[in-house]
């Protein structure tokens, strides 16, 4: 049986920055080819381009990560039914005790509000939970309906009857309509194997083509209020960074991202609209976002100079071998040109080899330094690409090729 994947691969300058340091506030690294590269991990990555969701889809398709899952609920409850608003944080413990089989508990630590002052300390779920905004109204939903006014003694029962199966359909709440980051990056819920989600999306750790060299800056700041006798700084620092030009790599299971999320609420709407639109988010997220570690010392907005997506039918391939020796410095400087010569020559060579060459292929690509693959595909803008490629991914999904 065919299958629908979306390969993508990106080709990133990224000036002097420390967007994601390890435990000593050192910029990441690894050793590849023997050579030790500049690496942003696959985990910052993620989480940028889950920020960048925020601006591209409405808050209803994306999910909510939290240990707080407690809170979350007990505020939709209360938005459904102001006259429960003293039972809704009782409320929201009972329904979501049965729904996940996870322990509420109140934490030892004590709780900030906004203005840094003590709040109330609501239970907690051991681990960071990641539900939907359309499962977590399911569930308020069913809180509010159940609980005959806002009792929880009765929502327990409720929950509890077998014969009337409110608990199964509080279960079932968080196994259905996944928001599109669930759908996505997956879930695991731990004391509840069956409601774990397999994520859609594979991520690569970013990795320079070249070798890296990690340097420091030396930094002082002056006390604006100290007199002209008194000489020195009023604080020293070295901040570690590194530049480098980074090799992106991520791939999205359609077919399992089309599982994930099933066919729509709109019964006039095309069964493929939801994935395919999910993809393209996905594409248009991962693509421009950024991890922004240290971003105010360095403002290291890039974006990337190449971006090549390919639509398999097989299985997904990464072509970080393309610089598996690491991409010598060019007589000007630079390494573009050379990673792009490198990508195009490895790209090339794999696909024929294992026959995917005539999988079909979209560019994006600025500057002359990416003109070596000019004879991938046409140099699309980012907007036409991601058009046609949700195109092409729906097509692919409606025919069940």
């Amino acid at each position: 049986m065919k299958r629908c994947i979306v390969d993508i691969h990106i080709l990133q300058n990224v000036p002097p920055s420390n967007m994601n340091r390890d435990d000593t506030g050192t910029p990441k690294s690894a050793y590849y080819g023997g050579e030790r590269r500049a690496r942003v991990s696959s985990q910052a990555w993620k989480k940028a381009t889950r920020e960048r969701f925020q601006q591209l889809l409405p808050p209803e398709e994306l999910g909510v990560r939290t240990k707080r899952v407690v809170e979350a609920l007990a505020e939709r409850i209360t938005e459904r039914d102001a006259t429960v608003a003293d039972n809704a944080v009782k409320l929201a413990e009972e329904v979501l005790s049965v729904a996940t089989g996870s322990k509420l508990e109140v934490p030892k630590r004590k709780a900030k509000g906004d203005d840094g002052s003590d709040r109330a300390t609501l239970p907690e779920s051991k681990y960071l939970m990641f539900l939907s905004r359309r499962q977590l109204d399911a569930l308020a939903d069913i809180a509010v309906v159940e609980s005959d006014g806002g009792d929880p003694a009765i929502l327990k029962a409720e929950l509890k009857d077998k014969k009337k199966k409110v608990g199964a359909r509080a279960r079932a709440a968080i196994d259905t309509r996944h928001s599109v980051d669930i759908a996505l990056f997956g879930r695991m819920v731990a004391d509840a194997a069956d409601l774990n989600v397999e994520a859609a999306a594979q991520v690569a750790h970013a990795l320079s083509v070249h070798r890296s060299e990690l340097e420091s800056d030396y930094y002082t700041a002056v006390d604006d209020l100290s007199g002209d006798s008194e000489s020195g700084a009023g604080m020293i620092g070295t901040i570690d960074f590194n530049s480098s030009t980074l090799y992106r790599y991520a791939a999205v299971d359609v077919d399992e991202l089309h599982r994930n999320l099933g066919v729509g609420l709109d019964p006039e709407q095309s069964p493929s609209v939801p994935a395919a639109k999910a993809l393209t988010s996905f594409l248009e997220a991962f693509i421009t976002s950024l991890p922004t570690g240290k971003i105010n010392t360095f403002a290291h907005h890039t974006r990337p100079s190449v971006v090549v997506v390919k639509l398999r039918e097989r299985w997904p391939l990464s072509f970080v071998g393309a610089f598996e020796t690491p991409v010598p410095r060019s007589e000007s400087g630079g390494f573009l040109r050379q990673s792009c010569e490198q990508l195009t020559t490895h790209m090339t060579e794999m696909e024929r080899a294992y026959g995917l060459d005539s999988d079909p292929t979209w560019v994006f690509r600025v500057g002359k330094e990416t003109e070596s693959l000019a004879g991938l595909g046409g140099a699309l803008t980012l907007d036409a690409l991601l058009g046609q490629v949700g195109s092409a991914v729906a097509e692919r999904l409606e025919s069940g090729a």
